[in-house]
This record gives C-alpha cells, structure tokens and sequence, in this order.
C-alpha cells in the first residue's frame, strides 16, 4: 500500500504509528492520540510540561525562520503553555547559501525573543539526501495543572474562531503560483498575501484567549474539519453556521477560484476556541481588543450528529478527504 500525500490520516496512525510507541512511562499524561498535537507529562507538584514537534518544508525561502518557531510554538501555546524550550534541526541540500541559513536563524532568534524562547539544542547540516530546505522543531512549555487546555468539549460550548480560515492556502498560492493569481488579484494585492504569512500562527491569540476557553486547536491541514476530531474525542456533536464564517475578501477569491472548500482547507493560524457560553463574547471583545478578528460560528451538541446549516438546509459537516495544498503544489 503507497502512502498518500501529506499528514497521515487518523486511520494509519491507529493500525501503524499508535502500537509501536516504545514503553509505558508514568509521567506521560497525554501522549499520542487523534486530535492532540501535543503531549503533556508531569513535570512538578504545579506544573505540566507541554511537548510538540512539527516540520517546516515546502514553504517559501522568507518564510522559513519564521514558520520553524510558529508551527510547533502553536501547538504547545493551544495546550496553554508559553513556549519556553526548543530543540530545532535544519537540513539542508548541496548548493545552500550561507545567506538563507542566516536570515533563517535571525527570523528564528526575533521570534524567540519575542515570546521568550530559549533553543536548547538541535542539529543543522548540509546532506546530499536532501532536496529543500527542511526544518523540525520540537518546542516545550510549562502550565500550571489547572490551568491546562486539552481540546475536549462539553454540550453547549461555544466554536469561536478567529478570522483566517484558508489564509495558508491564499499565501502560499501568492508564492507558488503567482503567474495564475494575476488573472485575479492586482501586483498589490499578491504583494500583501505574501506578507500575510506573518499570521499563521496561533501563539499571540491562543494566549490572549487561555482565561476563557476550555480547549484550543490550531486548524492546520483538515483546517476546520478538526471539529469532528474535538467532537469524536469528546463524545458529541456540532452545529455549524455558514452564515457567520467571516473569510477575508481577498482568501475567498482564491478559494473561489480555484474551487476550494473553505470547510477543509489548511488554516494555520486559525484558532478553533472551544468556550463556555457565558464566556463567549468575553473572548470574542478581548481578542478584538488585541487587533484580532474572531467570530461564533456554532456550538457542540449532546447528540453527534455534525450539522452545516448553509442557506437554511441542513446537511453533513464536510470530512477531511485531502489536502488542497498537496493536490494543488506538490509539496507537503
């Protein structure tokens, strides 16, 4: 059987990944699992040490500093940590230039004195194995126990989301695919996608919004199809409103043009918040307050069923099938 393209859906992780993960430790309180981008084991009496590890290929040359922090930072910043430690490894192919490695290492240095990241370690090499420039990071963090975000819901929690659903897509089809989105999209237009890839990342809203939400998700590949995982982990369902998705003009005309469903696009940067209802709107004002878009747009259910309500009718919640980005570039 050949693999597919990109992140291995959850059914490979279950017959191949998941029974072969070495010895039980006792300190683990949450390793893999469907839905956790990150693992929690016991650090203190107080505290909880987050852990997350996440690659950095296929994406434009200017933004590869940046993205080997945000990526696995994200993943430890939904869980409620403030990313603290990183460990980061850059492989390189024959011919890089000195250059790039430095612009990469200071976007790295800017981002991690930003958020107040230490890196521990790592290992950077050039290999004639290697045909792009590809990055893993691993980034830590530490909560305190009650102050830990799983991504479990109750019935009646609030989805709250913040405004960059299918940004990821549009900003690397301004890169990749520049010469088709002239047809659509002015010189302007294009140059401020490219700048856009400084807002995929969840870090700055996910610890803006930690005093409000129950759980957290960073909607990567699948983007908001992670409700289903949130929802099968908790054991409920969703309502989802088609009307109150807010997409930037912009993002939709992408979509739009290359017919991509805005359900199951790759979001990075998009936080999905899982809220206590009288905290809704809280958060929403608060992200608002910190120049960060955010919207309702449904509500976990006691039944399972997974409702899109669009244009009054209701139907199936889209499933993740694919992954856009693979199908349309090539890379992942």
């Amino acid at each position: 059987m050949e693999l597919p393209l990109g992140k291995l859906r959850n059914d490979l992780l279950r017959d191949v990944v998941f029974p072969n993960l070495g010895v039980e430790d006792m300190r683990v309180v949450y390793g893999p699992r469907e839905g956790f981008d990150s693992a929690v084991l016991e650090y203190d009496h107080d505290h909880y040490l987050v852990v997350a590890t996440d690659p950095v290929l296929a994406v434009p040359e200017e933004t590869f500093g940046f993205f080997a922090y945000h990526f696995a930072a994200s993943d430890v910043a939904v869980f409620g940590a403030r990313p603290r430690w990183l460990v980061v490894d850059i492989l390189l192919p024959p011919g890089s230039e000195k250059g790039f490695l430095e612009k990469a290492m200071r976007d790295l240095n800017a981002e991690c004195r930003k958020y107040g990241s230490a890196i521990i370690g790592g290992h950077t090499g050039v290999y004639p194995s290697v045909a792009e420039p590809t990055a893993t990071t691993t980034a830590m963090g530490l909560v305190r126990k009650d102050e830990l975000k799983l991504p479990l819901a109750k019935p009646g929690d609030r989805i709250v989301v913040t405004g960059k659903v299918g940004l990821e897509f549009a900003v690397s089809a301004s890169y990749f695919r520049e010469r088709e989105l002239r047809k659509l999209l002015s010189f302007r237009e294009i140059a401020r996608l490219k700048k856009s890839f400084r807002f995929e990342t969840v870090v700055p809203e996910a610890l803006t919004a930690k005093p409000f939400v129950r759980g957290m998700h960073d909607a990567t590949e699948g983007g908001l199809t992670a409700l289903h995982e949130i929802a099968n982990n908790s054991g409920l369902g969703f309502r989802i409103y088609a009307e109150k998705l807010r997409l930037d003009p912009m993002v939709r005309k992408v979509l739009d043009f290359y017919g991509v469903d805005p359900w199951s696009v790759s979001s990075s940067g998009t936080l999905i918040a899982i809220v206590p209802p009288e905290k809704s709107n809280s958060l929403i004002a608060e992200l608002q307050k910190n120049g960060i878009i955010a919207f309702e747009l449904g509500e976990f259910t006691a039944d399972r069923k997974r409702t899109l309500i669009e244009n009054g009718e209701e139907k199936k919640f889209p499933t993740f099938k694919g992954d856009p980005y693979v199908e349309l570039y090539g890379k992942g």
